[in-house]
This record gives C-alpha cells, structure tokens and sequence, in this order.
C-alpha cells in the first residue's frame, strides 16, 4: 500500500497506557516519545502526575525515556525540565536524524526501541524512516498548536484510506494492541 509509511506499528491511547511490565516483556530498553500532546499537552507545561507516575516507574526500571521533537533546544529544555528526561530538538521529523542520533549515542538496537507519538506525518513516518517500531497515541488534548493543523487535515486524510476497513482503534495496553496486530 503506498501509505505504509504512515501506518503505525501499534497504536494505544496514551503513552501511560505502555506499562513497565510490556515494554520488559518486547525488550524495550528506550521509549522515545514525542514532545507537544504526547507526554505532554502543549498548554500544560508541568504534566499530568500520571505521566510523573509512569517516569518514575520507568526509570525505576531501567527504561530509558527520552524526548525526540521538532522544536527548538529552549523550547524542549524548558518544557522537560521538571521531568528528569533526556531529549534531543530539532530533530526534523519525519526526518530520521533526532532518532538514529539517539540510538547511536546509546548503543541501542533497532528492537531495543519504541517510538511514541500523536502524528502520523511526523512521529510514525520518522519511525518507519529509522527501522524503529512505532506506537501511535491519542493526542493528549484536542487543540493543536497552529504549526500542526495542516498535518492533521493530511493525517485525516489518510487515516480514511488507511483504516477504512477495521477503523483505527487505540488499544489501552501494549499487549491488546500487539495481540490486534496478529490478527
């Protein structure tokens, strides 16, 4: 299908929603996630203590999370700073480039890792780029920063071609949506 690239690997409501035990049970030593309304929402600057929850729990772990995302260095510095997250900026997704950068400088392998975002034509289509398996969530709040309108509308487009057989469903577990992929 000429939209594979777009197509997620799995597809779960939200980031809280891959648990500790899941991503050990796949071998995942790093989540890489997007930025804006996929950990956090882009008018809530401190996070949810869901998500502070799911950090901890993570690096308790072992689990790497760190941010890759399109906006600048201050932007991501700013926004990430009371998390305890590493990060990458200007990463020109759907470009590679933040993501390669990130598993070079760890030594991590393509299996080792998943990437996280609310965006087909940025975070999936990067993921695909990489050789990395993607996880599509639900965007965290409905608006938008006005930079993303024009990926949505392009989004929605495609989500109608792609998904107009099942529909796209998010699933509320790694495994429910992994178990999904299987049938």
């Amino acid at each position: 299908m000429v939209l594979n690239f777009l197509k997620p690997t799995y597809c779960v409501q939200s980031v809280y929603d891959l648990s500790v035990d899941e991503l050990k049970k796949h071998h995942i030593k790093a989540v890489l996630t997007d930025l804006d309304n996929t950990l956090l929402a882009w008018n809530n600057p401190k996070g949810t203590p869901e998500l502070h929850e799911w950090l901890k729990e993570t690096k308790a772990a072992g689990i790497d999370v760190i941010v890759v995302s399109n906006n600048t260095w201050d932007r991501v510095k700013k926004a990430v700073g009371d998390l305890d997250v590493d990060y990458t900026a200007w990463s020109l997704k759907p470009m590679p480039r933040g993501i390669l950068k990130v598993m070079h400088e760890r030594g991590l392998k393509k299996d080792e890792v998943l990437m996280v975002g609310d965006q087909m034509l940025t975070d999936v289509w990067a993921s695909h780029l990489a050789g990395v398996k993607s996880v599509l969530v639900e965007r965290l709040i409905e608006s938008d920063m006005w930079q993303t309108w024009v990926n949505r509308f392009i989004e929605n487009q495609a989500k109608k071609i792609i998904y107009r057989k099942k529909g796209l469903v998010f699933y509320d577990s790694l495994t429910k949506a992994v178990e999904a992929k299987k049938d």
